[in-house]
């Protein structure tokens, strides 16, 4: 009899754990012990969300392959600051049915789980062209307007505005006559931002969106490729910046990968972007970010540069080379910095002390020291540490100890444990997920 009743206990032990384990995989919002992961699949054209044990790293799937579908090819993937959206890129396309281009809004549950999505479409690009100008011919001024092609989006630290990297396109003028007939020729058109404001999910584009770059004398159609915002909010604790009053007014940077130029806009209250000024980066810069403290911006140079392109805006801490906290960037010293084979995307961690850079090109990830006052960088040792195939996306969760990079090849999420303190990155477990995971965002 006792030995039946200590078999019985081992058992119903055996249960406990097992329940306690699944219980501490589970995702609630007001859990302080609890992390949340959000990724888009383009393969199966759906979102899916992962409960994240922030004592050890554990995931556990919420919504898998069978989760919300989205209304096209889903690419670039935001938080909102209060964790309450999920936004995404979406492309349209035949793979998809019934798709569209846009960004879609998914809402998040307390349990992490994503409910149904709603699109809201881009506005077209439209711009301005000279035509029929040949010899002995009158020339006229036409609009011309073409469909807005997302590359990249970012949201603000306030979560008011989100914009959009809008790549080159190309669209019909409107009917002209040039020689006796009526001409509508397809011209191309610049690339842009996108500005939305956001209200509890629902995205509302801004008058005068979108932005064309500006043209360059000489030069390609500019195309946008990349963007970052400037922060309106101060790390709380632990960083050079945290006893710092953060700005009110915000800038947008954005890369022209046709001009090799990074472009600064400065943002109104209502959204409205306004040129300031432009530096010249390397080759095809595909990946652009502002440190916490505002203090520097780093653009990475693809092919065949394969280089980092550091500047200092000098908003938080003023740098013996900065005459103004303007927003104006100014080359750091030793700029470019070196990096691996075709860098992308690119993200600082939460306390301004290091960067980690995609290498597309070696399926790799490198990661850099920050000088905090000149903003150049260093390698860390191991100066680079691997992903899976093809990584395409990055992200670091704000209290700097967990990063996620998206593998489109290998239909997992590459994990690593980041000590705050170095840098330094250790491989977890990776994340299984849907094919060709592309977009990625931790909270």
């Amino acid at each position: 009899m006792r030995t039946r009743f200590t078999w019985l206990v081992g058992i119903a032990a055996l249960i406990l754990i097992g329940f306690l384990a699944a219980c501490s995989n589970k995702y609630s919002s007001s859990s302080s012990n609890s992390g949340l992961v959000v990724v888009s699949a383009q393969g199966n054209a759906v979102m899916e969300t992962f409960s994240l044990d922030l004592g050890n790293g554990r995931t556990a799937q919420i919504n898998n392959s069978a989760g919300p579908p989205t209304n096209g090819v889903p690419t670039s993937v935001v938080l909102d600051p209060a964790g309450a959206f999920a936004y995404v890129l979406v492309t349209q396309s035949t793979a998809v049915n019934a798709s569209s281009t846009g960004v879609e809004a998914f809402p998040l549950a307390s349990d992490g789980k994503l409910g149904t999505g709603t699109t809201t479409g881009l506005n077209a690009s439209t711009t301005t062209v000279t035509q029929c100008n040949g010899p002995g011919q009158v020339p006229v001024r036409v609009a011309a307007s073409g469909p807005t092609v997302p590359a990249a989006m970012v949201i603000d630290s306030s979560g008011k505005f989100l914009f959009v990297a809008d790549a080159v396109t190309s669209g019909p003028t409107q009917p002209f006559q040039c020689n006796g007939t009526t001409q509508t020729p397809t011209v191309p058109i610049p690339g842009a931002i996108s500005v939305f404001a956001v209200s509890n999910g629902t995205l509302m584009e801004v008058p005068g969106s979108p932005f064309l770059l500006p043209a360059q004398t000489g030069g390609p159609t500019p195309s946008a490729s990349a963007l970052a915002v400037t922060p309106t909010a101060f790390p709380s604790a632990f960083s050079i910046c945290s006893a710092n009053v953060p700005p009110t007014a915000e800038d947008v940077y954005v890369t022209d990968s046709a001009n090799y130029q990074v472009l600064n806009y400065s943002v109104s209250s209502t959204g409205s972007l306004t040129y300031v000024s432009q530096n010249p980066t390397g080759s095809v810069p595909s990946g652009v970010a502002v440190d916490p403290c505002n203090r520097f911006v780093y653009v990475s140079n693809a092919i065949p540069n394969n280089s980092l392109s550091a500047f200092a805006i000098c908003t938080a801490i003023s740098l013996p080379t900065c005459p103004a906290a303007d927003y104006s960037l100014l080359s750091v010293t030793g700029s470019p910095f070196p990096a691996g084979n075709d860098p992308g995307p690119l993200v600082v961690d939460p306390l301004g002390n290091h960067l980690y850079v995609v290498d597309r090109g070696q399926n790799a990830i490198s990661a850099f020291q920050i000088s905090s006052t000149t903003g150049s960088l260093t390698p860390l040792s191991p100066p680079t540490i691997a992903t899976n195939s093809f990584p395409t996306s990055i992200a670091i969760r704000s209290d700097g100890a967990w990063m996620f990079v998206t593998n489109l090849n290998s239909l997992n999420v590459s994990q690593y444990a980041v000590t705050p303190t170095t840098g330094g990155l250790t491989p977890q477990p990776p994340v299984q997920t849907a094919n060709n995971p592309w977009g990625v965002a931790v909270k």
